[in-house]
C-alpha cells in the first residue's frame, strides 16, 4: 500500500482553480445522502493526488458552487476519491442530481487531517455519529489497509435509525473480520428489524475494553454529542491530547482567506478540521 502523506495544493497553482473530475459512481444510501466516487480527468494528476485521512476538498458543481466536503476514501486506494454527500443545500443538491459521466470541479486537499504517523503503533478507538461515519470510514480503511501499523482497532457508530446507517453492507462485512471490532447502534428503531443494539453511541461504552495508555480515541459526532461522548473517554483516563476532533465549523474557502470559519485565534481550514481535545477547550466557542 502506498504511503500517505498529506501536501497543500501546490504553491505554484492558483489555489481557487479546481480540476476536472468525473463522476464515475453514484450509490445512494438513505434518503438524502449519496456516496460518490469521483476520478480526475487528467490522469497524472490523480496518480499524484495524495492525502490525509480526515482531510477535505472543495468540491464544485457546474455553474452553481462549490462546497467543503470530506474524504471518505482512503490514500492507500490511490485512483479515485469518494464523498458521501448529504442533500443540504444548494451544491449538495446539484451533486445529487448528476449522472455518471458528469463532471464535477475539485480542489484541495485541505486541512490537518489525522495525524497517522504518530498514530502509529497505537490501539484506534473510533467514534463516529451520523455522518460523521464518513472521514472515520477514510481513517478506518487506511488502519485496516495498512495492519501492521496500527494496535487494535474499534469502531464505535451511531445513527438515528436503522435507515440512516451509512455504509451499511461495508460495515456488516467488517463485523466478520476477527483483526476490527465494529459496534453499531441506533437511536430508534420505531419499524423493527433492526437486529442491533438501540441506544446512543454512548452506551456502546458499556462492557468495552479499552487500554487508554496505548489507545487514540477519535471523535467525529454532531457538535451536541460531543459533551456526552468526551467524559466517557476522560473517566477511562485518557489524556487530552489523546482524544482527536473533528470539528467541520463554517468553512467555506479551504485556505484561511474568507474568514468564515475563524474560531478565536484558529480557522478550522487550515488549523483543522482535525483538533485534539486539549486544543478545542483552549479555544473559546470551538465545541
Amino acid at each position: 500500500m502506498r504511503e500517505a502523506t498529506a501536501p497543500a495544493a501546490a504553491a505554484a497553482e492558483n489555489p481557487y482553480q479546481p480540476h476536472r473530475a468525473k463522476l464515475v459512481k453514484l450509490e445512494p444510501f438513505t434518503a438524502d445522502t449519496a456516496l460518490l466516487r469521483l476520478e480526475f480527468l487528467d490522469r497524472e494528476r490523480g496518480e499524484r493526488f495524495t492525502y490525509r485521512p480526515g482531510q477535505f476538498i472543495q468540491v464544485s458543481a457546474l455553474g452553481t458552487g462549490e462546497a467543503p466536503i470530506s474524504l471518505c476514501s482512503s490514500p492507500t486506494r490511490p485512483g479515485y476519491l469518494e464523498i458521501c454527500v448529504r442533500r443540504v443545500g444548494r451544491v449538495t443538491q446539484a451533486l445529487h442530481r448528476l449522472s455518471p459521466g458528469a463532471l464535477v470541479g475539485v480542489r484541495g486537499p485541505y486541512g490537518n487531517g489525522f495525524p497517522v504517523e504518530k498514530m502509529r503503533g497505537k490501539d484506534l478507538l473510533l467514534i463516529a455519529g451520523g455522518l460523521g461515519m464518513a472521514p472515520l470510514r477514510s481513517l478506518l480503511w487506511y488502519a485496516l489497509d495498512r495492519r501492521g501499523d496500527f494496535g487494535r482497532v474499534t469502531l464505535l457508530y451511531g445513527a438515528r435509525t436503522p435507515r440512516d446507517v451509512l455504509f451499511r453492507g461495508e460495515l456488516q462485512e467488517l463485523e466478520n473480520r476477527s483483526d476490527v471490532r465494529i459496534l453499531i447502534t441506533v437511536d430508534r428503531n420505531e419499524e423493527g428489524g433492526w437486529p442491533g443494539r438501540v441506544g446512543v453511541v454512548t452506551t456502546l461504552f458499556e462492557g468495552l475494553e479499552v487500554d487508554s495508555a496505548r489507545t487514540v480515541a477519535v471523535i467525529c459526532v454532531p457538535p451536541v454529542a460531543f459533551k456526552f461522548v468526551v467524559p466517557k473517554l476522560l473517566e477511562r483516563n485518557f489524556k487530552g491530547e489523546q482524544i482527536l476532533m473533528s470539528l467541520e465549523r463554517k468553512m467555506q474557502c479551504g485556505i484561511g482567506k474568507c474568514g468564515n470559519c475563524n474560531v478565536g485565534s484558529k480557522h478550522t481550514c487550515l488549523d483543522g478540521p482535525v483538533f485534539t481535545y486539549w486544543d478545542a477547550m483552549n479555544v473559546p466557542g470551538m465545541i
